[in-house]
C-alpha cells in the first residue's frame, strides 16, 4: 500500500529540513493520492525538475514505492521560468497535484532510492 501524499510530503520536507536545505510546499493537492512535483531552486535562477515516474519504469517489486524521475533540468540545471510555465502547465491537466520546492545551492534533492 503506497503512503498518503500528505505524509510523504511531510515526510520529505522534514528530511529536507534535517539535512540543512529549505523546503515548502507550495501547493497543497490531494490527500490520498496527488501526484507530487519537487522544485529543486539552486538559488541562481536555474532548477530540477522531478515528477512522477512513468508506470513504465516502475516494476513490480517496486509499484507501491511513490518514484521520481527528472522532468526538467537532467544533464544542466534549467532556467526557473522553464520550470514554472511547465508547473502551469500540470495544474492546469491536473488541479490535484503537489508542488514542493526545495532550495539548496549543492542541487540536493534528497530523494535517495526513489529516483528513477
Amino acid at each position: 500500500m503506497r503512503l498518503k501524499s500528505s505524509i510523504w510530503v511531510s515526510a520529505y520536507v522534514r528530511r529536507c529540513d534535517v539535512e540543512g536545505a529549505f523546503a515548502a510546499v507550495r501547493r497543497r493537492g490531494a490527500e490520498e493520492a496527488g501526484a507530487i512535483f519537487i522544485k529543486l531552486n539552486r538559488l541562481d535562477g536555474t532548477g530540477v525538475l522531478y515528477g512522477p515516474a512513468a508506470q513504465a519504469m516502475i516494476d513490480e517489486a517496486r509499484s507501491s514505492d511513490r518514484l521520481f524521475s527528472v522532468l526538467m533540468g537532467q544533464g544542466a540545471p534549467t532556467a526557473e521560468a522553464d520550470i514554472e510555465a511547465r508547473l502551469t502547465r500540470e495544474l492546469k491537466f491536473d488541479s490535484d497535484i503537489w508542488i514542493v520546492e526545495v532550495e539548496d545551492r549543492k542541487g540536493r534533492h534528497f530523494l535517495d532510492d526513489a529516483l528513477v
